[in-house]
């Protein structure tokens, strides 16, 4: 794998997603490896550090979960970081948090790329094996982009709003361009939908996703879109395939790291960059939500450590990949619950949004001291569920992609507020900060356009 990977590096100018023809007209005389083949694809699917993790934690940094303290703030993190911590909105020059994802993308379309050419009759079962992963992983690396550096998804305003670059073809000499927010979550769309029809039901590979994962990025592509239909029936699809949930009774919270690593409950396995101030050395959980867990609620010892170093406060240590560094991001079946019970009731199906929450809750809760929600009222029972929502996915990936949807909705927005050092911090709702800035490199060498202030 290392030989193909090594030789494929010199030609990663999609690291900063543009064509800089300064450095595509620079000569190199580097031997490289032109992968064809069936295991060539193979072996390129199988580099789980391309594929599987460095995805955008700029977002979550923003978040409103956790907070920090000053002496962390001055001496762990750096300037971008503090800057993401406060919502200070300046330039910036690290094109990691852009150049990751486009990686996977540009990994999955050179697979694309070999599938295509590959003569008819080549193993069929495993080609669709093969380009059905490679769809997924190009999906979701378009919606993580999008997630962060794209406003929140209007219907009257997406076909205007400036989405993320759509990059098909692995040709380093093709121009970039930003398009539509719309244009950007259709191509999400379509390659997701591609992967259910091409991924098996199981995968042997650790880390390859599978059928059921290809409908949880589609339900969680249509929520962020308020297409409430869509994402209702794709999690129900989701879930017919896959439905297990962890029974919290069985985890031992006498441990640092308590749930299991590649546990029942994961459907795609996704890890993000570093997650600087929100890793577990670093981060301190925010106390209303911490005291926002029922003492019965076993999330509450699960997810939650106290500190050696403050006191009365606590850390976050739920990670599902059973990391201190990186965040767990992937697809769950638990989120997918939350999905379906949201969606649910939003569609006027009290019973079924019931039953679903219910049902994960019910495996959260010491044995014999949950009460059942019996809420009959529409508005409350959502309300219930979007809180049920920030408690259960906690530190996973997909507060800031929350806050951005739910700040359209009056019921729903929320003003964030941190203080660092005597100062205090704002983020209003609908702010234009909820769309990061692209990182300077990329506007500059890419000749793409910034995100509007």
């Amino acid at each position: 794998m290392k030989k193909y990977i090594n030789h494929l590096i010199p030609i990663l100018l999609v690291l900063l997603n543009c064509s800089c023809n300064s450095l595509l007209d620079e000569k190199t005389d580097i031997k490289m490896v032109i992968p064809k083949t069936l295991e060539d694809a193979e072996l390129l699917l199988n580099d789980y550090m391309t594929m599987n993790t460095g995805f955008p934690v700029v977002g979550e940094i923003a978040t409103d979960q956790y907070t920090i303290s000053d002496d962390v703030f001055d001496g762990s993190l750096n300037t971008d970081q503090q800057n993401f911590y406060t919502w200070a909105d300046r330039p910036y020059n690290d094109a990691n948090v852009w150049q990751r994802p486009y990686k996977t993308v540009y990994m999955a379309n050179q697979v694309l790329d070999i599938l295509d050419k590959l003569p008819s009759g080549s193993d069929p079962d495993r080609r669709d094996r093969l380009m059905g992963a490679a769809h997924f992983y190009r999906a979701f690396a378009f919606q993580q982009l999008a997630e962060v550096f794209c406003p929140s998804y209007d219907k009257s305003t997406a076909m205007t709003d400036l989405g993320v670059p759509i990059r098909l073809q692995p040709a380093m000499d093709q121009a970039s361009s930003r398009g539509t927010l719309k244009q950007s979550m259709d191509q999400v769309i379509n390659d997701y939908d591609v992967a259910t029809r091409l991924l098996p039901l199981e995968d042997k590979v650790i880390g390859r996703p599978i059928r059921a994962a290809a409908y949880a990025g589609l339900a969680r592509a249509y929520l962020i879109m308020s297409d409430f239909d869509n994402a209702y029936n794709y999690a129900d699809s989701c879930l017919d395939l896959k439905s297990k949930l962890m029974d919290y009774n069985e985890l031992d919270s006498d441990e640092d790291l308590p749930i299991p690593k590649y546990n029942e409950e994961i459907l795609f396995l996704a890890m993000s960059g570093a997650a600087g101030p929100m890793n577990y050395n670093n981060n301190t959980v925010e106390q209303g939500l911490y005291n926002s867990y029922a003492t019965s609620d076993l999330r509450k010892k699960i997810f939650f450590q106290q500190r050696d170093d403050v006191p009365n406060a606590y850390r976050y240590r739920g990670n599902y990949d059973r990391n201190r560094a990186l965040l767990f991001i992937g697809p769950t079946t638990s989120e997918l619950y939350l999905i379906k019970a949201e969606t649910a009731v939003r569609l006027g199906k009290l019973d079924e949004g019931r039953t679903a929450l219910n049902t994960l809750l019910r495996s959260r809760y010491k044995t014999g001291q949950f009460a059942e929600i019996s809420e009959t009222d529409g508005e409350k029972l959502l309300s219930l569920i979007i809180k049920e929502r920030e408690k259960e996915l906690v530190f996973r990936g997909r507060r800031w992609s929350d806050l951005k949807r739910l700040n359209q909705e009056s019921a729903f927005k929320k003003k964030l507020t941190r203080t660092v050092k005597g100062q205090l911090y704002t983020l209003e709702p609908g702010s234009t900060k909820y769309a990061f800035r692209l990182p300077e490199p990329v506007v500059t060498l890419g000749n793409l356009p910034q995100n509007s202030r």
